[in-house]
């Protein structure tokens, strides 16, 4: 039998220093492997008042956290809540109240809210400065117009039975997003549902003065104070996923942070996406919405991403009561504030 031969040192060295090598190049790959894929839906196209998304992917906020995130655009903010329920996407940016009202209808399939952004209520009706319609009721022998995933149409049975309205008096009219300002300013409706922020900004880049040439009436004037867009998750991806969504909200509640710090640097990633945006009117869009939008002063108790238990249970029992729902869901149905950043992490004061 061949005697056994110690293997000499520089060889034993040398292969040594190849495993190492080898499991170092491996370790790119291995943390890819491992990165928890979310697919998200946007409210709608690439705007100003997304710039915190972008960030936190652009920067890799997102994939310090272990996730590998993918954004697309949506196509309105009521319509993002049916994609996230079907198992289209794991995640999404879109009206609460919609939520609210799946989970209601079904709760099993409603996705849940995690993080709130829009805590000023935006929907509203507009007309033109000179209309005759000066109340809710003078919407009566009207036709209104909007497109069909509006949120601020979708509400409307609520806002009509609180103001009084007889809404089987009320003609609704469908038309694309990109027609609505046009349309009222034909006098072809005579009034249009949307949110305050994009209707301005849409009749801005018209060429039309809002403050002018328009008049917004406001649902949360006439007693629906209801909280708007939120990020929200698919049920099942909450429960599986915990850490994956903790992650998520970590890391967009940091580019929030420094997008309200430096919304330039929030618009170059913005404008990396949709190069024909107008920058300077997409960054109005974007001060505009956390002054407006975004700027409840309840955020200087609770923090931006919270909401206040009692204000949406008061929410919900207004969409129940009005839309007829036949479940009232409970705030923590709909909200889950678990995996928020701790208090003192979350912004106060947005100006």
């Amino acid at each position: 039998m061949t005697p056994h031969r110690p293997m000499p040192r520089s060889l034993a060295r040398l292969l040594l220093a190849g495993l190492t090598l080898a499991g170092a190049a491996m370790l790119p790959l291995t943390a890819q492997a491992q990165a928890t894929k979310i697919k998200m839906v946007l409210n709608w196209k690439y705007e100003g008042p997304q710039a915190w998304f972008f960030i936190a992917q652009d920067k890799g906020y997102f994939k310090a956290e272990g996730l590998d995130v993918e954004i697309d655009q949506g196509a309105g903010s009521a319509a993002s809540i049916p994609k996230v329920a079907s198992g289209a996407y794991q995640a999404g940016f879109g009206d609460l109240n919609a939520v609210i009202d799946l989970a209601s209808k079904r709760p099993a399939e409603a996705p849940v809210a995690v993080y709130m952004l829009y805590n000023t209520p935006p929907f509203t009706i507009v007309v033109k400065s000179d209309s005759p319609i000066k109340t809710p009721k003078d919407l009566e022998g009207k036709t209104v117009g909007g497109p069909a995933t509006d949120a601020a149409l979708k509400l409307f049975p609520g806002f009509a039975k609180l103001t009084g309205i007889d809404a089987s008096k009320v003609n609704i009219t469908n038309m694309a997003p990109n027609l609505r300002e046009q349309m009222l300013a034909r006098d072809q409706v005579d009034a249009t549902f949307g949110y305050v922020t994009t209707v301005s900004f849409s009749a801005k880049a018209m060429g039309m003065d809002p403050t002018k040439d328009l008049r917004f009436i406001r649902y949360g004037q006439y007693g629906m104070d209801l909280y708007s867009n939120a990020v929200f998750f698919a049920r099942d991806f909450v429960k599986d996923n915990p850490k994956a969504v903790a992650g998520f909200v970590r890391a967009l509640n940091r580019a929030i942070g420094e997008v309200i710090a430096n919304p330039d640097m929030g618009m170059d990633a913005v404008m990396k996406r949709e190069p024909l945006l107008k920058r300077d009117v997409e960054k109005e869009r974007l001060l505009f919405t956390l002054r407006s939008d975004m700027s409840h002063p309840e955020i200087a108790r609770i923090g931006l991403g919270d909401v206040d238990d009692k204000r949406l249970a008061k929410a919900i029992d207004i969409l129940v009561e009005a839309n007829q729902l036949s479940r009232t869901p409970t705030p923590a149905e709909v909200f889950d504030r678990s995996f928020l950043p701790p208090r003192d992490q979350r912004p106060s004061k947005l100006f």
